[in-house]
């Protein structure tokens, strides 16, 4: 794959990752004068069958969509170009130059109060923005967000887990309340296990885009914990009525 050229314009310098049905690449925009860098997302079919192609064909045109969405904030990618060829699938977004949140993440460096306030109030500031838009992110962790070296700002990536939502919003006694609701029946549960949401993990993920501290996974809630207090916790759920309650248990 190293130098190849894809749509007759974009040259691969680098490749990222070359495992399984996903595949990435850092390439230069040979019609651009000084032929700047970007990374490109390589979509396979796991079979040559037309179901297979067609599914993911409606996977490529989500993300797509979702990244022409969202594309003029400046913490999340700018999409320079999507299109298939030989019935595989390209994104060609923005580079950005810098580290993944998880390389902070260091098992014994603790983190002080406001150091967490600060990287929650980004964090969710980015999330309003994705809500907002109808849309859920659905795969919310350290390694989805890159620290961009030009300005120390974080940058969300990876769009290839959101959905289309529908919004409805309520007013009752001068107060509005906006929900997001899934528009159709889910029955997959996408996401990281150990970060996703309960309701995620079944397949039914929900937000209410007023409680904002709802929106992040229970796993980087949890991981945010330990950074302030150095306790090691695990999540739990227990069953009460028809409802299942999450809570934190120590871990000796």
């Amino acid at each position: 794959m190293l130098g190849k050229l894809l749509q007759g314009r974009y040259q691969v310098v680098q490749v990222l990752s070359a495992r399984g049905t996903c595949q990435t690449y850092i390439a230069q925009d040979t019609n651009c004068p000084g032929h700047p860098t970007c990374f490109v997302k390589h979509l396979l079919p796991t079979s040559n069958s037309p179901s297979s192609v067609q599914s993911l064909r409606w996977l490529f045109s989500r993300e797509a969509e979702a990244l022409k969405k969202l594309g003029n904030h400046d913490q999340v990618p700018e999409l320079l170009a999507a299109f298939e060829e030989n019935q595989e699938f390209y994104l060609v977004q923005e580079f950005i130059q810098g580290h993944p949140l998880s390389a902070e993440l260091l098992p014994d460096h603790r983190w002080s109060e406001s150091q967490v306030v600060q990287l929650l109030q980004e964090v969710l500031g980015i999330l309003e923005f994705v809500h907002t838009h109808g849309l859920l992110y659905r795969d919310l962790k350290p390694s989805n967000l890159i620290r961009r070296q030009q300005d120390e700002r974080l940058v969300l990536i990876n769009f290839g887990s959101v959905k289309q939502a529908s919004t409805q919003v309520v007013k009752a006694q001068g107060n509005t309340s906006t929900t997001i609701a899934i528009t159709i029946p889910a029955t997959i549960a996408i996401g990281t296990p150990g970060y996703m949401p309960m309701e995620q993990g079944r397949g039914r993920p929900r937000f209410n885009i007023n409680n904002k501290v709802s929106a992040l996974p229970n796993g980087l809630n949890v991981r945010f914990y330990r950074k302030i207090t150095s306790t090691h916790l695990s999540i739990c759920s227990k069953k009460t009525g028809d409802n299942d309650c999450l809570y934190l248990r120590k871990v000796s």
